[in-house]
């Protein structure tokens, strides 16, 4: 079987057309008018996110391209970060869905909801090192209006929705339209970009184009079988040590606590996993405002409900803090938090020296777009639309 990806992001901002994007071919459900007034409200009120929805195809020939969304998780999830509106950073969310997979029900149109818009970014990692792929049929139209139809979609006027469909099967396959479909996502304010994997000719023969035109979004095409090029930097090492230093701040509480904070240890071993330069920026992400775990972790719960040690119940704490008072918790977390303030701030600025060097190196040599570029050149150019700024 061929390939199919499809990721929906959802950015945040002022009204827009995006009619500037629709020629962008690159090798490289009721719509409501987007004011400014709107906009401003919604960013005085906290209430912008960026959500993004990945769906993939777990065909059979689907592997190198699941290669490419783990290999740049990390680096999508770092490029969303430096997106603000207003000075303010908005949330971000991210789902995950499978489609295209034999194992999956053909009354679904072999498509599976994975996780809904989430926070929990290591369980999105989760998700998505655990794919196999097995045969299939992919059938963008129907996946598209899943995605639409089914996802929990920010409804506040201000915020700005893309959705990234990747693949190389004809983009008509399927009983479901793919006009249709891409027509009612953008009654929604949910734009359409295709990826497709090969001849950038071949895209525009089988609809990937044509898709993005009637999505109001940018056509690319990418090589799924190229594997990610990195770059790596003499800042990787240190973050990487900066990341073993500021799991030991993670206070795990609750029912489910101690299994979140052993798979974050799982996923940084994930990344790892990938390369060096994809664990580094996993460590990142860590000291952004976006990788937050309050479902689990007392440091990130505290900053959200300064009252939440006397609403835990003793069972529910670590084994540590079991048999101290509340305010002996209170300042062993106050002095977690500032051990992790201390390593985010020195994360931050040796990501900071590794984003440009990256950058540098990579004027010295021309590389070729993969999905991670893909998504983050046109997230980017969409935001700056729209009037974000970007802050590396």
């Amino acid at each position: 079987m061929k390939t199919t990806i499809l990721f929906a992001a959802t950015l945040l901002g002022t009204s827009l057309s995006f009619a500037a994007c629709n020629n962008a071919s690159g090798n490289n459900r009721n719509t409501t008018t987007v004011t400014e007034n709107a906009s401003e409200k919604s960013a005085k009120d906290g209430n912008t996110k960026i959500q993004v929805a990945l769906l993939l195809d777990t065909s059979n020939s689907m592997d190198g391209l699941i290669e490419q969304a783990k290999s740049r998780l990390w680096n999508i999830v770092n490029t969303l970060t430096t997106l603000k509106y207003q000075g303010k950073t908005p949330d971000i969310e991210i789902g995950l869905y499978e489609y295209g997979n034999d194992g999956l029900s053909s009354q679904s149109n072999y498509i599976r909801q994975v996780t809904s818009l989430t926070t929990d970014l290591d369980l999105i990692s989760e998700k998505l090192f655990s794919l196999r792929t097995n045969g299939g049929s992919e059938y963008c139209g129907a996946v598209i209006a899943d995605a639409t139809k089914q996802l929990s979609w920010g409804k506040d006027s201000a915020n700005m929705k893309l959705i990234y469909i990747a693949g190389n099967e004809a983009f008509n396959q399927g009983g479901i339209n793919y006009k249709e479909a891409i027509s009612d996502a953008l009654r929604n304010n949910i734009f359409v970009n295709t990826i497709f994997c090969g001849d950038a000719h071949e895209g525009v023969n089988t609809f990937w184009k044509d898709g993005a035109d009637v999505g109001k979004g940018k056509y690319f095409n990418i090589d799924s079988n190229q594997s990610v090029q990195y770059i790596v930097t003499p800042y990787d090492v240190r973050i990487s040590e900066c990341n073993t230093k500021i799991n030991t701040t993670y206070i795990s509480y609750g029912t489910k606590g101690y299994e979140k904070k052993r798979n974050q240890e799982m996923q940084d071993q994930n990344a790892q996993g990938v390369s060096s330069a994809n664990y580094a920026e996993r460590a990142v992400s860590k000291s952004k405002a976006a990788y937050k775990n309050d479902s689990w972790d007392l440091v990130d719960k505290l900053k959200d409900d300064k009252e939440a040690i006397g609403k835990i119940k003793k069972e529910e704490l670590p084994e540590e803090l079991k048999n101290k008072s509340k305010d002996e918790i209170k300042v062993y977390v106050e002095k977690k938090s500032k051990e992790r303030e201390a390593i985010q701030k020195e994360i931050s600025e040796l990501a900071k020296k590794r984003q440009d060097y990256i950058d540098n190196e990579a004027k010295k040599t021309k590389t070729q777009d993969d999905l991670g570029n893909a998504i983050n050149t046109s997230i980017i150019a969409f935001a700056k639309i729209k009037g974000y700024t970007v802050e590396k």
